[in-house]
């Protein structure tokens, strides 16, 4: 079975669409089907975005792409520290 790759923005409004197709009486499971994902990729999405708005989705995934960006200077700059640090005690 081919893999679907879907955005955050994306899976908040499946969530929205599941919650209202709930509300009408339908069980996870034929909701599920009807959106066409599995019930367990359905429980790891409300568990990770079930509370969060569009608005929200967007502010986290700023903050994870800065993260990850901020890690990658972290490193860097860890790694010309322990250059210097050799340069300077003549083990070069």
């Amino acid at each position: 079975m081919k893999k679907k790759s879907h955005t955050p923005e994306q899976i908040v409004r499946i969530l929205r669409d599941a919650e209202a197709k709930l509300a009408t009486g339908q069980t996870v499971e034929q909701v599920c089907r009807e959106l066409g994902i599995g019930e367990g990729t359905y429980y790891k999405w409300r568990k990770q975005y079930g509370r969060m708005h569009l608005d929200q989705v967007k502010r986290l995934k700023e903050l994870e792409k800065e993260n990850s960006r901020l890690k990658k200077l972290v490193a860097d700059l860890c790694l010309d520290k322990a250059i210097l640090k050799e340069a300077l005690s003549g083990n070069y």
